[in-house]
């Protein structure tokens, strides 16, 4: 991607030509009502800049610490509304790298069917419980793996993105992945919790919508946020481990809930479309 900051409207001359002590330039943003709330208000800023294009594909964000001085918010504050924007498909984290802006894509998150909802609840609740496993799971392996086990994984990824080539099931291979690492913990109990929850932890198993949304490209994102964890464990950086585990497991959160509150918003639409057809026929029939 491109790294760029030049032309940026969301830096400003001045501080480029004399930036603060850190090194790091201003980030111009614009304070949002607390009332709102803090990321919720971040989201929405930052959305629209991406969407207006004063933020353009392959530019890199500022770091959180400027993004928090421009907003004056905490960097938990930051870090909850850049992964609501990479669950919405609007920007990417790099590891180690950074965040920038990708292309927006159309009709932007997946459709959840109203009669999915039901299922879209309990598994928001896997996954909560998985960010709470797994992020401590997956840093205990970057201390612990064995040279095998990290060999295992790399062979799960490469099935992995072998079956999304040829539209393939990739389920098996995901869950595997998991699984490793949960075993290289060297605590059986994470992997006897993964094993009693099986493939059904893998949100497309359970909710058609995810299965059909743009194909290879969803699977492709999976894969790079899997590759991130992967490439943490290999170097045996705990602290890089969970963040990128944490992100790869809220990022899908976020998905799915936003296509909840959607479906849920549908839901009561045609419900009280259909309510007021039956209070007019009603009406119509009673000045018959």
């Amino acid at each position: 991607m491109v790294q760029t900051t030049a032309g940026n409207p969301l830096i400003s001359d001045a501080a480029t030509q004399a930036g603060p002590a850190d090194g790091h330039a201003a980030f111009v943003g614009r304070p949002r009502p607390r009332s709102r709330g803090l990321a919720h208000g971040l989201v929405e800023d930052l959305g629209e800049k991406i969407r207006s294009q004063s933020l353009r594909p392959g530019d890199k964000l500022p770091t959180e610490s400027a993004i928090m001085q421009a907003y004056g918010v905490s960097r938990t504050v930051v870090r909850e509304a850049l992964s609501k924007l990479q669950a919405g498909g609007l920007v990417e984290t790099l590891h180690g790298v950074g965040t920038f802006v990708l292309q927006p894509r159309p009709g932007g998150v997946f459709r959840l069917d109203p009669g999915e909802i039901a299922a879209s609840v309990d598994v928001l609740a896997v996954l909560e419980l998985r960010i709470s496993l797994e992020t401590e799971s997956a840093g205990l392996a970057a201390s612990r793996r064995t040279d095998e086990q990290l060999m295992a994984m790399r062979q799960a990824l490469d099935d992995f993105e072998h079956n999304v080539a040829v539209a393939g099931d990739t389920v098996a291979h995901d869950f595997r992945f998991h699984l490793q690492i949960a075993q290289s913990t060297g605590n059986p109990y994470f992997a006897d919790i993964m094993r009693h929850l099986g493939t059904t932890i893998i949100p497309r198993t359970r909710i058609s919508a995810i299965r059909i949304q743009d194909g290879g490209a969803y699977l492709s994102r999976v894969n790079r946020e899997h590759e991130e964890i992967y490439a943490a464990i290999a170097r045996r950086d705990p602290e890089s481990a969970r963040a990128a585990m944490r992100i790869h497991l809220t990022n899908s959160r976020e998905r799915l809930r936003m296509a909840q509150e959607a479906a849920q918003q549908q839901k009561a639409k045609a419900e009280a479309a259909a309510g007021s057809a039956g209070v007019g026929g009603a009406d119509g029939a009673a000045s018959s």
